[in-house]
């Protein structure tokens, strides 16, 4: 493969992850409009397009052609950057992501993944951690105190959770020995489900830690106290309106994305299947049935986690400030750094 091919092709795989990505938040959005009306026993949309499928395209045209205000008396520098950088974090992320088998497509060919690097988690949690300036640049630019509190919020928060989130992982890549999602995904892959990480590799507190610990760093219910309407008004994007609002939206469900992806790849064994030596279609050597087969089980798993966010949402009440910073600082971050000291004695012991 020449320079310009190789270059021909990562721009292509680019353009349809961002695509794909973009298409897979607008509809993560109806699903969840649709889920938390049947749990509140409602219907939701159901009168744009057959069941209601065209109304996150009608909302995101409304979104684009409503009137874009900026307050007097705003920072504009950082006003404007602070959407674009939580935008851009979320779309980033996902570059590191394998979607579905290796070389599917033919010998040095990455048909599901945008570039195989062996920090892969690495970059992840790093470009994520970033993410908190885009919401902390936002409220405080926006010269409004609610704004700014919510912004104060979420940038504790998000820091927090972000220690027992990485703190969770530490196990895996201990048993892994390689920050490379792919292979850690291919340790996984020997005895079905029994050698994924959550169930043979004995993660399963580290998974529970690193699925509440993702919740408030993606500020979903129960941990969306930097949101919180009845005591900010909107918290740190109040004074944002048009596209620019529609930035921090498709952030926040970009990350849940994001999330359920390195959940999947690190605790259920990525684009394996269940059972064992076995894909969708058992005994098969065709390329084109073994790229499906490994991406309907990716994706069947990341909805499975998507699923779970909307369901949590639409049970769970909002914790008080005091309850989520105590939960995240005396609970999670112990339980995590127990979960390290007890995968090291068992490693050592092995």
């Amino acid at each position: 493969m020449t320079i310009l091919e190789f270059f021909l092709w990562s721009l292509l795989k680019v353009v349809v992850v961002t695509v794909v990505l973009l298409l897979a938040v607008s509809y993560t959005v109806l699903l969840e409009r649709k889920v938390v009306g049947r749990i509140q026993n409602r219907w939701g949309p159901s009168r744009v397009g057959p069941f209601g499928l065209l109304q996150t395209l009608v909302d995101g045209a409304k979104l684009f052609l409503k009137e874009d205000l900026t307050p007097i008396g705003v920072y504009k520098p950082l006003y404007l950057l602070a959407p674009i950088i939580a935008l851009a974090c979320s779309l980033i992320s996902i570059a590191v992501v394998p979607f579905g088998a290796p070389d599917v497509g033919g010998p040095g060919i990455n048909l599901f993944q945008i570039a195989n690097v062996n920090i892969a988690l690495l970059i992840i949690l790093g470009v994520t951690s970033v993410s908190v300036y885009g919401v902390a640049l936002a409220g405080w630019s926006s010269n409004n105190k609610y704004s700014l509190l919510g912004a104060l919020r979420s940038s504790a928060q998000m820091i927090s959770y972000e220690l027992a989130l990485g703190l969770s992982l530490v196990g895996v890549v201990l048993r892994a020995g390689t920050f490379n999602l792919r292979n850690i995904v291919e340790q996984q892959a020997a005895k079905g489900f029994l050698t994924w990480n959550v169930f043979g590799g004995l993660q399963i507190l580290a998974f529970f830690i690193y699925l509440t610990a993702a919740y408030a760093e993606t500020n979903r219910s129960p941990f969306d106290l930097p949101e919180a309407e009845s005591e900010l008004t909107g918290g740190y994007h109040t004074e944002y309106s048009s596209m620019k609002f529609a930035m921090f939206f498709m952030a926040e469900y970009g990350n849940m994305i994001t999330v359920s992806c390195v959940a999947t790849l690190l605790f259920l064994g990525g684009w394996t299947s269940p059972f064992a030596n076995l894909h969708w279609f058992p005994a098969t050597h065709n390329p084109v049935l073994l790229a499906f087969a490994s991406l309907f089980w990716f994706v069947l798993k990341v909805f499975f986690f998507l699923f779970l966010y909307i369901w949590v949402r639409g049970t769970l009440p909002r914790f008080r400030y005091d309850q989520l910073m105590n939960f995240g600082w005396r609970v999670l971050m112990p339980l995590a750094i127990l979960n390290i000291v007890g995968t090291s004695l068992w490693l050592a012991y092995r």
